[in-house]
């Protein structure tokens, strides 16, 4: 355990002052990268169009899905 506490330290408490759109935009990136690794060029467009989703986008979409309309 003592071991991991260096390492907690220096990735996980820096992602508490992250902001959440912050964290979307790391995530995004990461997605983006991934989608580069697909050899299919419709399945790569579809990944890429998927990663390209603004947070603004991102974040009223789930809260649709939070909140539905009766």
């Amino acid at each position: 355990m003592i071991k991991l506490l260096p390492l907690f330290t220096a990735f996980v408490l820096p992602l508490a002052a992250c902001s959440s759109q912050q964290l979307y935009s790391v995530g995004q990136g990461w997605q983006k990268q991934e989608c580069q690794k697909i050899a299919d060029i419709a399945e790569r467009q579809r990944c890429e169009k998927s990663a390209a989703l603004s947070y603004e986008r991102y974040k009223a979409e789930a809260d649709a899905a939070k909140n539905p309309k009766p």
